[in-house]
């Protein structure tokens, strides 16, 4: 039994059942590739070495994609934890799967792809985060399990944090029904126990291949990180970013409830509801954005590390060559763009996610993907990788995007559907759909009093300037709402679920933080707009004409 499973389970029987005696390995006998899924949690599109950060070095997951493909302009299509990774794991959009919040759990009858490789004669283990519902039972698709409660913990002992988290747990794992005590730092202890798996798997007369499906806990705040790693980047520089004050133009204002949201619990004004002064520098027990983001990158580093154990063993085991090796984040997080923190909205740094795919037998080295790549396609990406065509009668919201891994020329979507439904607990974000594209990004925001923005993201990559109501671009504005609905129609988006209240809520605002926001100054008209004057800012899709019976 590998040295770690051991300890934790204190002398138990082995834990998985198609286990093989470690050795040399190489392709297994039926050709088809391994699938080795890294997961991070709340790892932004920016926070990577090679894309020129200003301090953190990660030179492990530099290496993977100058190996393989750096897909520059993925996004998932909800930030937010959990109902991104059933997006990852389903090919769904969330109001498919119905995973909408942190907290309810999902529908019986939800089918994880891991299920589809399995029925092929993969064999599957998910090691990690969870985290869709209060739950770390194993779940169908999967021969080997490892997970914890909620968002886990990264010591079991709770040092290193600086505020209580929503949905911590105590530090126990789940493997394979059998409850253990962790014992170190989450990142490096999933690690281990995935290698564990993978080394049971190594055997040189091996003969089915594997899925193995390492979710993190880390990076998601309150971020602590490894303690060798702590203080690294203690004195790193670090600047607000282009919007940390949103600002109006003649083109838009921005909108009130992003002004709002500065004084709320995601707000750089009462960030996580601790005392401080907005802009200025945090006091004792304050939130201090810059040393916030110093923790996060150093967290990062055992991420970095431990990718590259991953695939150093990759390597070592002979199995590179024929291995699929995907690393993603399940969403991104702001540091002060918009003024804000955390996730949820649909501007860049919440919604773009680092996504690297390594596989030497089939995608050429150090490539670039340019094209809108999304969670949900994934799924299907994978299953074509492995010869799994998607089974029948099983619906998708994604497609494979394996020709344009492969430098293939290839017809693809113009654009992503964005979605989120705004949370009780955390009521300063209002539900928003967006449409997402090579260079547009229509926002649109329902159930507020307020108004929507349009970003050129050629332009603007900071989507710093709306042009809602530039006069040149009602047309891209109509274009794109009428967008917006075909594509809700097209995949059974047209309603929105309703969940029931659960956790604890955080509406509080700081009495002397940031003011609320006003009304968009275009708001104001002093009589009725003529009819053929409204701009298309202001109007609905067309309706189709009705057919002749």
């Amino acid at each position: 039994m590998p040295a770690l499973l051991a300890a934790l389970l204190l002398g138990g029987a082995p834990i998985s059942p198609s286990g093989t005696a470690a050795g040399a390995a190489a392709v297994p006998a039926d050709g088809r590739p391994n699938v080795l899924v890294i997961l991070a949690d709340d790892h932004r599109f920016d926070a990577l070495g090679f894309l020129g950060h200003p301090f953190l070095k990660t030179p492990h997951l530099d290496a993977l994609a100058a190996g393989g493909a750096h897909c520059a302009n993925a996004v998932v299509t909800t930030s937010l934890c959990s109902p991104s990774r059933a997006s990852i794991l389903t090919g769904l959009y969330a109001h498919n799967h119905g995973v909408t919040d942190n907290y309810n759990q999902p529908r019986d009858g939800l089918v994880w792809f891991p299920k589809h490789l399995q029925d092929a004669g993969y064999e599957t283990a998910f090691v990690g985060k969870w985290h869709m519902g209060d739950t770390d039972a194993a779940q169908p698709g999967f021969d080997h399990w490892v997970s914890f409660r909620g968002q886990g913990t990264y010591y079991p002992d709770g040092r290193g944090t600086s505020r209580k988290v929503p949905q911590n747990s105590d530090g126990t794992l789940n493997v394979n029904g059998e409850r253990v005590p962790q014992r170190g730092y989450i990142t490096d202890e999933l690690t281990d126990l995935a290698l564990d798996w993978l080394e049971e798997r190594g055997g040189k007369n091996r003969k089915r291949p594997w899925l193995m499906y390492v979710s993190h806990k880390a990076v998601h705040s309150d971020f602590v990180p490894a303690d060798r790693h702590r203080g690294t980047y203690a004195d790193a520089p670090w600047s607000p970013p282009p919007s940390f004050v949103p600002t109006d133009a003649p083109t838009g204002d921005r909108p009130r409830w992003l002004r709002d949201q500065r004084n709320s619990r995601h707000g750089v004004g009462f960030a996580y509801n601790l005392f401080q002064s907005d802009g200025d520098a945090a006091g004792e027990n304050a939130f201090d954005l810059a040393a916030y983001h110093r923790r996060y990158c150093e967290a990062i580093l055992a991420l970095d590390e431990t990718t590259g154990r991953l695939t150093d063993w990759l390597e070592e085991s002979g199995q590179a060559e024929n291995t699929i090796v995907v690393y993603l984040g399940d969403n991104g997080f702001q540091f002060g763009e918009q003024g804000l923190i955390d996730k949820r909205t649909a501007y860049a740094a919440s919604v773009r996610i680092p996504l690297i795919v390594r596989w030497p037998a089939a995608i050429p080295a150090g490539s670039t993907v340019e094209q809108t790549v999304a969670n949900i396609d994934l799924a299907p990406t994978l299953l074509d990788a492995c010869g799994v065509p998607w089974p029948a009668g099983t619906p998708c919201d994604g497609r494979s995007f394996l020709p344009l891994l492969r430098g293939e020329a290839a017809e693809w979507r113009d654009a992503v559907l964005y979605e989120y439904l705004w949370e009780w607990n955390y009521p300063h974000t209002p539900t928003t759909h967006a449409v997402i594209g090579d260079r547009w990004k229509y926002v649109r925001y329902h159930g507020v009093w307020d108004t929507d923005e349009l970003f050129d993201l050629a332009a603007d990559p900071h989507e710093t300037v709306n042009l809602i109501a530039d006069p040149a671009r009602q047309e891209t504005v109509a274009r794109l709402r009428a967008e917006l609905f075909d594509m809700l129609a097209e995949t059974g988006g047209e309603t929105l679920p309703l969940k029931p209240d659960r956790g604890v809520a955080f509406p509080w605002r700081r009495p002397d933080g940031p003011p609320p926001g006003e009304f968009p100054g275009r708001f104001d008209v002093p009589s009725e707009p003529a009819a053929e004057t409204v701009p298309a800012w202001s109007r609905g899709v067309e309706a189709a004409e009705p057919t002749a019976p």
